[in-house]
């Protein structure tokens, strides 16, 4: 009997989730995944992408937890539903073949600040020596705007939002009104490192706030 062959390396698919789930469950003992919320993904090859299921507690992830969608955000190899937001993952890895990994999540911070800076429409981060965290920036003489898009359950609009703002200028990450932050990176590795540094600037902006600095 033949073996159904699958369109992506498994052996890839099985190293990329035991990655994906070390790293989530940090990423929820930190409070940044409550309920069942946030998704997570990394590129599989040219053409998948490896995405948790939907609707999983991301502090008990299991490999079975870990599916692969093409770019289209289609599910393949396994009829599992993928997040409903998985074409904001699949936009970025068609678009950028540098991208290696996108991470969401709904920290308090990054919700209270997608709150307070949506009628602004960006958070300007301006000054810090943490602006140097994002890839290609070298200096903290510099200002980085993180978009605020408005929340809505249509991805297909959302994600043309993103792409369209993405042609006018270079973007690590961007948030969500009253939802979250996405952040990405060429791997696991700096998309970590772009994600903390969101949440630590827009923590800082959040705290200067209280202070009546800004």
């Amino acid at each position: 009997m033949n073996t159904p062959q699958v369109p992506y390396d498994p052996a890839r698919l099985g190293t990329l989730a035991r990655l994906l789930i070390d790293n989530i469950r940090e990423l929820a003992q930190l409070g940044w995944t409550p309920a069942t919320s946030s998704n997570f993904s990394h590129r599989l090859d040219d053409r998948h992408a490896a995405i948790t299921v939907s609707g999983r507690d991301k502090g008990r992830l299991v490999e079975d937890d870990i599916m692969v969608v093409d770019f289209d955000g289609q599910a393949v190899g396994r009829p599992l539903r993928p997040s409903a937001e998985t074409l904001l993952h699949t936009r970025l890895y068609r678009r950028f073949p540098e991208v290696g990994c996108v991470l969401h999540t709904h920290s308090p911070v990054q919700t209270v600040a997608s709150r307070l800076y949506a009628r602004q429409g960006h958070v300007r981060l301006e000054g810090y020596e943490l602006l140097k965290a994002f890839h290609g920036n070298s200096t903290h003489e510099t200002a980085v705007d993180v978009p605020v898009f408005a929340n809505t359950q249509d991805m297909t609009v959302l994600s043309a939002q993103v792409d369209a703002l993405l042609d006018r200028q270079a973007m690590w990450g961007y948030l969500i009104d009253g939802h979250g932050l996405y952040a990405w990176g060429r791997d696991m590795a700096e998309a970590r490192r772009h994600l903390e540094a969101f949440e630590f600037l827009l923590g800082c902006e959040l705290e200067l706030r209280k202070l009546g600095a800004r």
